[in-house]
C-alpha cells in the first residue's frame, strides 16, 4: 500500500522525466568518451542499455496521461444514461397511455389519452372510445418526408427590415382602402341625421329594438287592446327576443314577467304565443332562465300541460319548457321536485299526442345525455365548474325515470310508423339500458317489436347498399337495434 503512494508521488511530482534524461545523458557521454577502436564492438551494447531505460521509463508513466476520454466525464455520462433509463421506464409503469389508430377503441380506466384524440361516448355500451383525428391521419402520412429549407438564405436583420416594410406598406395600403371605403359609403348612404330630419318632416319615428319592445309589451298588457292586438304584439316580439341581447333587455324592464304572467290568461291563444316568445328568450340564455325560475314560469308552464289545453297550446307551451331545462341543472332539479314527469307521462298516455309522445322523448334524452357529457367532459378536461357538476350530480333523472314508469312508456313507442320517431326511441332506449335492462328483457313485446324492426331495416339497408350508399340512414338504424337485441340477449 505504502509503495503504491510512493510510486503514485513519485510518478505525479514528474522525478521519472529528470531520471530518464539523465540515464540518456549519462548514455551518450560514455559513447562519445570511448576510443573508436571499442566504438563498434560496443556501439550493440550501448544502443541496447539506451533501450532498457526507455522501457523503465515508459513503464513508469502514469497511464491517465494517455487516456483517449476524461473518466470522471465517462462516469457521469453513465450515470445520467441510467437515471434518465430509469425515469423513462417509471413513466411507462405509472402512465397507461392509450394510443390511438383511426378506429374506435374502448378506453380502459385511468388510460390517459394523448392530445388532439377524438374522444367520444358510445351510449349503447357506455363506454369511452378514441381514435386519431383525421388531421392527425394527414400528419402521418407527412413524417419521414425532409424540407429542404435553406436556413441561411436571410439574416435576421433581413427578415426584421423585410417585415418593417411589409408593415409599413400595409398600413399605407390599409389606410388607402379605407379611405376609399368611407367615400364610398359617403356616396351610397346619407347620415343618419339627415334621415331623421326627412322622417320627421314625414312623420316617421325610427325606433331602436328596445324602442319597439317597450312598445309591443304595453300593447299587450293593455287593457283597452283587443285579442288580435295582444296576439300580434306576441308574434312580432318572438321576432325580437331570438336574439340574446335583446331577451335580456326584455328582462331589464319587466317584459318578461308581463309575458310570464300571461300564461295565467283564459284565453289558450294568449297561453300559446305567450309560451312561443318564452321558449325563443330562453334559449341558450342563462340569465333569463334564472328569472324565470323565479318569476315562477315553470310551475305555470306546467299546469298548462296538466289540464286540458288545445294541442297547438301544448306544443308551444313544451317547446317552452325544454328551452328552459336544458344546461339549466336547478331548474331540471326543480321540474323533479314538481312532479314534472308525472305530467309528461299522463301527457305522453294521451290519445291523440303522438307528435307530443316523440318531442317528450327527445327531451327526456337530450337531459340525460346532457348530464352524462357534464360529468365525462369534468373527468377528462376538467372544465365544467364544480358548482354546475354539483347540480347535475344533484339531477336524480334516471331513478326517477325507473320509479314513474318510462322504461315501458319509451318500449311501446318504439310501435310508431315514421322513421324519424323510431330513431329518437331507439336512442333514448339505449341510454335507459342500463338502467332499465331487467324491464327490457322482461317485455316480450319489446323483442318481437325489435325483431320485426331488424327484418325491416334489412331489407331496406340492402337497398341502400345497392344504390350505392355503404352508410345510409336505414344502415344505422339497423346497426342500433341489432345493438338493442344484443344487449338484450
Amino acid at each position: 500500500m505504502n509503495e503504491d503512494l510512493a510510486g503514485d508521488s513519485f510518478l505525479r511530482s514528474g522525478r521519472w522525466r529528470e531520471q530518464r534524461w539523465a540515464c540518456f545523458r549519462s548514455l551518450t557521454t560514455a559513447h562519445q568518451s570511448l576510443p573508436s577502436s571499442r566504438m563498434a564492438p560496443l556501439g550493440m551494447l550501448l544502443g541496447l542499455l539506451m533501450a532498457a531505460c526507455l522501457t523503465f521509463c515508459l513503464s513508469h508513466q502514469n497511464p491517465k496521461e494517455f487516456a483517449l476520454t476524461n473518466p470522471e466525464k465517462s462516469s457521469t455520462k453513465g450515470t445520467e444514461r441510467k437515471e434518465t433509463k430509469a425515469e423513462e421506464e417509471l413513466d411507462a409503469e405509472v402512465l397507461d397511455v392509450f394510443h390511438p389508430t383511426h378506429e374506435w377503441q374502448a378506453l380502459r380506466p385511468g388510460q390517459a389519452v394523448p392530445a388532439g384524440s377524438h374522444v367520444r361516448l358510445n351510449l349503447q355500451t357506455g363506454e369511452r372510445e378514441a381514435k386519431l383525428q383525421y388531421e392527425d391521419k394527414f400528419r402521418n402520412n407527412l413524417k419521414g418526408k425532409r424540407l429542404d429549407i435553406n436556413t441561411n438564405t436571410y439574416t435576421s436583420q433581413d427578415l426584421k427590415s423585410a417585415l418593417a416594410k411589409f408593415k409599413e406598406g400595409a398600413e399605407m395600403e390599409s389606410s388607402k382602402e379605407d379611405k376609399a371605403r368611407q367615400a364610398e359609403v359617403k356616396r351610397l348612404f346619407r347620415p343618419i341625421e339627415e334621415l331623421k330630419k326627412d322622417f320627421d318632416e314625414l312623420n316617421v319615428v325610427i325606433e331602436t329594438d328596445m324602442q319597439i319592445m317597450v312598445r309591443l309589451i304595453n300593447k299587450f298588457n293593455s287593457s283597452s287592446s283587443s285579442l288580435e292586438e295582444k296576439i300580434a304584439a306576441l308574434f312580432d316580439l318572438e321576432y325580437y327576443v331570438h336574439q340574446m341581447d335583446n331577451a335580456q333587455d326584455l328582462l331589464s324592464f319587466g317584459g318578461l314577467q308581463v309575458v310570464i304572467n300571461g300564461l295565467n290568461s283564459t284565453e289558450p291563444l294568449v297561453k300559446e304565443y305567450a309560451a312561443f316568445v318564452l321558449g325563443a328568450a330562453f334559449s341558450s340564455n342563462p340569465k333569463v332562465q334564472v328569472e324565470a325560475i323565479e318569476g315562477g314560469a315553470l310551475q305555470k308552464l306546467l299546469v298548462i300541460l296538466a289540464t286540458e289545453q288545445p294541442l297547438t297550446a301544448k306544443k308551444k307551451v313544451l317547446f317552452a319548457l325544454c328551452s328552459l331545462l336544458r344546461h339549466f341543472p336547478y331548474a331540471q332539479r326543480q321540474f323533479l321536485k314538481l312532479g314534472g314527469l308525472q305530467v309528461l307521462r299522463s301527457l305522453v298516455q294521451e290519445k291523440g299526442t303522438e307528435v307530443l309522445a316523440v318531442r317528450v322523448i327527445t327531451l327526456l334524452y337530450d337531459l340525460v345525455t346532457e348530464k352524462m357529457f357534464a360529468e365525462e367532459e369534468a373527468e377528462l378536461t376538467q372544465e365544467t365548474s364544480p358548482e354546475k357538476l354539483q347540480q347535475y350530480r344533484q339531477v336524480h333523472l334516471l331513478p326517477g325515470l325507473r320509479e314513474q314508469g318510462w322504461c315501458e312508456i319509451t318500449a311501446h313507442l318504439l310501435a310508431l310508423p315514421e322513421h324519424d320517431a323510431r330513431e329518437k326511441v331507439l336512442q333514448t332506449l339505449g341510454v335507459l339500458l342500463a338502467t332499465c335492462q331487467d324491464r327490457y328483457r322482461q317485455d316480450p313485446q319489446l323483442s318481437r317489436t325489435l325483431a320485426s324492426l331488424q327484418a325491416e331495416y334489412q331489407a331496406l339497408a340492402s337497398l341502400e347498399l345497392q344504390d350505392g350508399e355503404d352508410e345510409g340512414y336505414f344502415r344505422e338504424l339497423l346497426g342500433s337495434v341489432d345493438g338493442l337485441l344484443k344487449e338484450l340477449r
